[in-house]
């Protein structure tokens, strides 16, 4: 490998590029689905190259290749180059990198059983003997169970000087129960979107997944027969998966900082978070500080450096209810007066470009006790997990659905209520953040499926929060 980083870097110091870089990617996945009782997945995939991105009078190129070697380096350096020199004549305006320090590193996710070591015969006795606690109600139809694991071995090194060696592990587990009466009902654990992190098999211990099967059960049961959430406003609290999607789709998608200045529009929209809003526009309440952090012990964004070669580090994209920062890169980072990136630049896999991705992006705790959120509410619905979402291209006007709520009435939890949902616009949602429960509370939820980009890239990241309420929110059963 190091072979093939010091001749790429040879050749773009030699042909004199504004800056140059290559990635190697060699990755391991494994998924596990269990379907009731048969397995409808059991995959094992490799994939080994890399991609070399170049910057050439303000013009960028990229080439990738998964032949590993030095005819071939050789060969996509030069493609590379020739594709920025064509790009060159064509940008409206040159790119200028902000600057940044070269580095010399090896980084690796914190684990304590790698997940590879674990065999698929006990990770599939987990899956079977949840699916089994599942179907024993012959109310509950299907019954889905999944693992997935991913280890990225990443080697990078550019024209600045840089050679960084990571190791990015990731573990997950989940599943769902399906109930069919007069209509039909979900319930999921640990969330519709959220079973990921980047940790070992330690993870998929911690979940309990056998011991959550039953509750999960009986919910998805109890739902065909609960009423009809109400159509009215009233208080929102929110927690679980949901509050994390929450925070992806109506602040991290609006943060990122290529989307606002446009880059995004023409196929997944802008931003209502313009640039002349920096450091002056109330997002949320005083209480609401979203912290993005690549540092973050479990998030699946966390990582040594990003695909700039940028150091990982924590900034607020909201502080204090202001809006304080964005997702960047070094490409755009100039465009807000910063000097540095701040390390959002990411890649799916060796032949895909870097792009501006969220990061790691938390609700930062508050000083609530849960149940006194719930016991000074006089009417409201507490809302979990994710069933459905919709939002506009500039991450304003949003719809969310979930899997199930209970009505709260003078302090105290009356009953269940099935299919909820609420909208709402994005800044006055969050201006009406009334109450976040402290750190005791506060966890790691993963999204391992964001898609950006064209040609569509998926990506990975971690959203943290506590259960937080939300005043006279506009509820309704669908």
């Amino acid at each position: 490998m190091n072979d093939m980083l010091k001749r790429a870097v040879e050749i773009m110091k030699f042909k004199r590029v504004d800056f140059g870089d290559i990635r190697i990617i060699d990755e391991q996945q494994q998924n596990i689905n269990v379907k009731n009782t048969e397995i409808t997945e059991l995959k094992n995939d490799t994939t080994l190259g890399f991609g070399v991105r170049v910057l050439y009078s303000g013009g960028w190129g990229f080439a990738s290749s998964n032949k590993m070697t030095l005819p071939e380096v050789e060969r996509v350096v030069e493609l590379a180059i020739d594709i920025a020199k064509a790009s060159s004549n064509l940008v409206n305006s040159k790119v200028r990198l902000s600057k940044e320090e070269s580095y010399t590193d090896v980084w690796k996710t914190p684990c304590l059983i790698d997940p590879f070591s674990v065999s698929v015969e006990k990770k599939l006795e987990t899956l079977f003997s949840v699916n089994n606690i599942l179907l024993k109600n012959p109310k509950i139809k299907t019954a889905n169970s999944k693992m997935s694991f991913i280890k990225t071995h990443k080697y990078y090194a550019s024209t600045e000087n840089s050679f960084i060696e990571q190791v990015l592990i990731y573990s997950g587990a989940g599943y769902n129960a399906v109930a069919i009466g007069d209509d039909v009902q979900v319930r999921s654990y640990p969330g519709a979107h959220a079973f990921m992190l980047s940790m070992g098999y330690e993870y998929v211990d911690s979940l309990k997944l056998v011991e959550n099967a039953e509750r999960v059960r009986e919910e998805a049961i109890a739902l065909l027969t609960a009423p009809l959430c109400p159509s009215d406003d009233r208080d929102l609290i929110i927690y679980g998966d949901q509050l994390a999607l929450q925070i992806h789709e109506s602040c991290g998608h609006a943060s990122e900082l290529d989307r606002v200045l446009g880059y995004e529009e023409s196929y997944a929209g802008s931003s209502f978070l313009t640039t002349d809003k920096l450091g002056k526009f109330r997002y949320g309440s005083d209480i609401v500080n979203l912290v993005a952090d690549t540092t973050l012990p479990g998030g699946l964004a966390t990582c040594g450096y990003d695909d700039d070669g940028v150091k990982a580090q924590r900034w607020h994209i909201v502080k204090n209810g202001i809006l304080s920062g964005y997702m960047t890169n070094r490409e755009f980072c100039n465009r807000i007066g910063d000097k540095k990136s701040m390390g959002a630049n990411r890649a799916d896999s060796y032949h895909s470009i870097p792009i501006i991705r969220i990061t790691n992006l938390g609700l930062m705790p508050g000083e609530w006790e849960y149940d006194d959120i719930i016991k000074s509410t006089k009417k409201g619905v507490i809302l979990e997990n994710n069933r459905s979402w919709s939002i506009d291209q500039k991450r304003l006007n949003f719809q969310f659905g979930c899997e199930i709520g209970w009505i709260i009435e003078n302090g105290k939890i009356k009953k269940m209520v099935k299919n909820p949902v609420y909208q709402g616009i994005t800044h006055k949602f969050w201006r009406s953040c009334d109450a976040i429960a402290n750190e005791k509370y506060w966890k790691l939820y993963g999204v391992s499926n964001c898609g950006k980009g064209q040609p569509g890239q998926i990506f990975k990241m971690t959203h943290a929060s506590s259960p937080a309420r939300f005043k006279n929110v506009k509820i309704f059963g669908r």
